[in-house]
């Protein structure tokens, strides 16, 4: 007796509806995504129970004739494609032939259509997957699809849906994810007879985002410019530093129209904000992707919820530069001036003592009077020495980092001084003396670009500084309101991008082992090792190659504090094996010269004077992101006069 059979066609379709139809949400994306294939103006959702009892699309699409609407429930009939040279190419949504013959054989089916010359239309229903009827319909132009009861007939999976509110929030989500897309077209979404969703069309991309995110949330959205690189063009519109969600349910991004997800993406995004956001979370963005429909595939998930890039490393590229010069962009702003509403800063957790009390003429002085060097900027009264706040490694790796930048800078460099007493308006500051360093032949090249690059950086903003809060938050007044600067925060980012600059320039300091150690890895690491054994170099890693896919490494960076240095070199594997190669170097150095930056950083109980706050603001608006720290927490925040005089009852609220 054979043991090798042919399924049924019922079996067989209930069994690719299992792929196509997982829930609800699954059936809303097929028949809208077949609606805005139509062409359709105006698209419908209605939903009972979540979508379990009942499902119906309404569009005034181009509408089918009786033939066409009866082989529409054949299995893999489409309009679509017709040749395997289609497949390597789609411009639509829908192209399977899958949808309707899947959600018809797991409900009871109507589908309505007419298209927009012919008098009379088609109606036809389905229970089961068994045609019961085939009738004339005068509906309106367009397409009716409605699905009750799904899976009545596999009770295996309905057991598996969750309750009607955790289903329905999969189905609005999904209508929401085609709605920005596709701004031009009106969305309506009802849900047990009562209005949840009305999106008048538009060609505002951003009024689309406002009408389903909300006016505050889309006010402080950056728009990333159409740019184009290696064939990629990206544009829409991202969240500034320090507005993250924790999960992604806000990172949406688009492939030609297509909502999607894609490794290659999300690891794109995350070199992008890379210290703009803080681990764990995840960044708001509404990010299109337009590129040839040959340099990717669609065909490779039954739900078409993945893509495969032919070259995802270009992907990467082009959505990392993009989103890090929006951010780059929107810091620089030519007023200087923060974000109107940026997330708020954590409040310490000990108290604080009380702030003595000072003259108020003393904090009167403008931003501009002051020339103090960042590096002057020390607790003038610390609790502790500073060297007994941070390991003696750090210390060195500081100085050697410090010597680096300071040998490659063409600027003139400033003798440090001693911390000062905080000064008053009757006490004047000594001028610093500044000396002039030694240059090689490769610094004085490199003079007249530095100081035109330090010609265009903008002014800092005119703030006045008004006091201090806590011994950590410098308050300040602006011509918007108050303005409340964390002076770690803001020390940390200068920090930060100094240690930076000085890796970029003259490499990591190591520290040689007195036992070598012996990586053995896979073929696919080993590949990746060899391909940035410069960069590996450049961080303090002195690694070779020592047999099949083995490597011995001899140094490891000078900062390096870890009882099992294996493990972290596992670590940075992993970690290069995200990255593209163009951008590995800066990307596996960041989390150590963060560590560092936050050791050296002014902390929150030391008291700075009044010239060492205006150097502290003066260095950090002439940072390429000061509005956040190394480690995404925000480093200013804004409070303006409309809102203090709503809280104070000056103002109507609204």
């Amino acid at each position: 007796m054979a043991k090798i059979r042919i399924l049924p066609d019922a079996l067989a379709s209930q069994v690719a509806a299992g792929e196509v139809v997982e829930r609800p949400a699954a059936l809303v994306r097929e028949l809208v995504e077949n609606s805005l294939d139509a062409g359709s103006h105006h698209i419908e959702v209605h939903a009972q129970r979540g979508g379990i009892a009942m499902i119906r699309i309404v569009d005034d699409g181009s509408g089918m004739d009786r033939e066409d609407a009866m082989l529409c429930l054949e299995r893999h009939a489409t309009s679509k494609i017709r040749t395997k040279e289609d497949l390597g190419a789609i411009h639509t949504f829908g192209f399977r032939g899958e949808a309707l013959p899947s959600i018809a054989s797991v409900s009871r089916f109507r589908m309505a259509t007419r298209e927009k010359t012919a008098l009379v239309g088609t109606e036809i229903e389905v229970n089961g997957g068994k045609m019961v009827a085939v009738r004339d319909h005068g509906g309106a132009p367009g397409t009716v699809v409605e699905a009750r009861s799904l899976f009545f007939n596999v009770p295996a999976r309905r057991k598996f849906l969750r309750t009607e509110n955790t289903e329905f929030a999969h189905v609005e989500q999904q209508l929401r994810l085609h709605a920005i897309a596709n701004p031009q077209v009106a969305f309506t979404l009802t849900h047990n007879g009562d209005l949840v969703l009305h999106l008048p069309a538009t060609r505002d991309m951003l009024e689309r985002i406002r009408g389903l995110v909300g006016d505050e949330l889309a006010s402080r959205l950056l728009k990333v410019e159409e740019t184009t690189l290696h064939g990629i063009t990206i544009s829409g519109y991202i969240g500034g530093p320090g507005m993250s969600r924790s999960n992604r349910q806000m990172q949406t991004t688009y492939l030609n129209g297509r909502p999607i997800e894609s490794a290659s993406i999300s690891y794109g995004l995350r070199e992008g904000y890379h210290t703009a956001l803080m681990k764990g979370q995840h960044p708001v963005t509404f990010l299109f992707i337009q590129m040839d429909a040959h340099a990717f595939d669609v065909n490779v998930h039954p739900a078409k919820k993945e893509v495969r890039f032919h070259d995802g490393n270009s992907v990467r590229e082009a959505i990392s530069r993009c989103v890090s010069s929006t951010l780059e962009k929107a810091a620089k702003l030519p007023t200087g001036h923060a974000p109107a509403r940026p997330a708020p800063v954590p409040h310490p957790t000990a108290s604080s003592p009380a702030l003595p009390s000072t003259r108020q003429e003393q904090f009167d002085m403008p931003v501009a009077a002051s020339s103090a060097p960042l590096r002057d900027i020390a607790p003038a009264r610390p609790q502790t020495p500073l060297a007994a706040q941070t390991p003696a490694v750090s210390h060195r790796v500081a100085d050697v980092l410090e010597r680096i930048a300071a040998a490659r800078s063409s600027a003139p460099s400033v003798q440090p001084r001693p911390a000062a007493p905080a000064a008053t308006a009757d006490e004047p500051v000594a001028e610093p003396q500044a000396t002039a360093p030694e240059q090689d032949e490769e610094d004085a090249e490199e003079a007249p670009r530095q100081a035109a690059e330090d010609t265009a950086s903008p002014a800092p903003p005119d703030f006045r500084i008004i006091g201090v809060l806590q011994k950590l938050y410098v308050l300040m007044e602006s011509k918007e309101g108050l303005v409340l600067m964390d002076q770690h925060a803001a020390h940390e980012r200068v920090n930060f991008e100094k240690f930076r600059r000085a890796i970029e320039s003259g490499g990591v300091p190591c520290q040689r082992l007195l036992m070598p150690i012996t990586l053995q890895t896979t073929p696919r690491d080993a590949d990746l090792l060899k391909q940035n054994l410069t960069s590996l170099n450049r961080l303090g890693i002195e690694i070779e190659p020592f047999g099949p896919n083995i490597f011995k490494v001899e140094t490891l960076p000078s900062f390096l504090k870890t009882d099992d240095p294996s493990a972290w070199l596992d670590q940075v594997i992993e970690e290069l094996s995200s990255l593209s190669s163009k951008s590995s170097s800066l990307r596996l150095s960041e989390d150590a010269i963060a560590t560092i930056a936050c050791r050296a950083s002014v902390k929150s109980n030391d008291v700075l004077s009044i010239p060492e706050m205006q150097a502290l603001l003066k260095d950090l608006f002439a940072c390429e992101m000061p509005y956040c720290c190394p480690h995404g927490r925000p480093t200013l925040v804004q409070i303006s006069t409309s809102e203090l005089e709503r809280k104070f009852g000056r103002r109507a609220p609204g």
